[in-house]
């Protein structure tokens, strides 16, 4: 694969993946998807009009320039972990793409093929059927509810204080890049741990996705089902960590998925740790090459304008 360039698998490469997957029938077209900076998401598009999507993991294929971790937040990329996610979103009875193929450690690195869903994103049709989107967005708030109402044990206890370890690093990494967090560097740590100090330890936790955003929910045009996809960071972790992110990127369609259950402690800190690391985290995929730069410094700028309205009034 490394003579392929990043990104631009073609036919002859991903010919013998089809094969395996769809049997004699001749691949005509690979067409790379939007999205995807840990794994490679292609279409493949067969003689007979039928289609599939390829997803391949390999260094290649990540656009991350390093793989900053943690033990609750590892760089969720990989097949075993899309298996594992596969499995227990299937078991709690949400939908996802249905797997055609495994592959592990081929030519191409991990690969999995599935299921073309073809009704687009759930985004697309807020923007241009939002009477079909408010169908979909219903079935998903049942979808998320059922994720969260799944107890789970945690592998670990105190994941709040992950999270702050991750904030502060966020924190420090932002104001290395950015004047107007800097400025406010100090203020900001302060109210980070003021917030957690806040949060009561908790003993299970509900299934998350991690990043659940319109652009990660496909919509089944024939039942109006969404059904989601990278959802390799799903894993067990306190619900309101999902619902600071659900709100953000859902904005005005967030009350699919309110509940009064929440945590407001929880809910207030992890608002913020998210923020923070939607600053932190596209400046570090900068650093690399990935292609859709504006995009990335758009996102940037949001979350800097919604970490510094956390901030108290003077």
């Amino acid at each position: 694969m490394g003579s392929v360039r990043r990104g631009q698998l073609g036919v002859d490469d991903l010919r013998g993946v089809a094969r395996e997957a769809f049997g004699p029938r001749e691949l005509v077209s690979v067409e790379r998807l939007r999205g995807g900076t840990k794994k490679g998401v292609y279409r493949l598009r067969l003689a007979d009009g039928g289609s599939g999507v390829a997803y391949v993991w390999h260094p290649d294929e990540d656009f991350w320039p390093d793989a900053h971790a943690d033990a609750q937040f590892p760089h969720a990329t990989g097949l075993s972990l899309f298996e594992d996610a596969h499995d227990r979103l299937s078991a709690v009875g949400v939908r996802v793409p249905r797997v055609l193929l495994r592959e592990p450690g081929g030519a191409l690195g991990d690969v999995a093929v599935v299921e073309d869903v073809r009704g687009g994103t759930l985004e697309e049709s807020i923007a241009r059927e939002p009477r079909r989107a408010e169908r979909v967005l219903a079935r998903l708030g049942d979808a998320v509810r059922a994720m969260h109402a799944h107890r789970v044990d945690p592998a670990q206890h105190g994941v709040e204080h992950v999270v702050l370890r991750r904030a502060l690093t966020h924190l420090a990494e932002a104001a290395a890049r950015v004047d107007r967090i800097a400025d406010a560097r100090e203020r900001l740590a302060e109210l980070l741990v003021t917030r957690h100090a806040a949060v009561v330890p908790r003993s299970r936790f509900g299934l998350v996705h991690g990043e659940l955003g319109p652009d990660h929910v496909l919509v089944d045009a024939d039942l109006d089902e969404p059904v989601l996809i990278d959802i390799e960071g799903v894993m067990p972790f306190d619900v309101e960590w999902e619902h600071a992110f659900l709100e953000l990127r859902f904005g005005p369609h967030y009350r699919h998925f309110a509940t009064p259950d929440l945590d407001p402690a929880r809910l207030a800190f992890y608002r913020l740790a998210t923020y923070l690391s939607l600053v932190a985290g596209p400046l570090r995929l900068l650093d690399g090459d990935f292609p859709d730069r504006a995009g990335m410094l758009e996102i940037v700028e949001h979350n800097v304008t919604r970490t510094l309205a956390q901030l108290p009034a003077r």
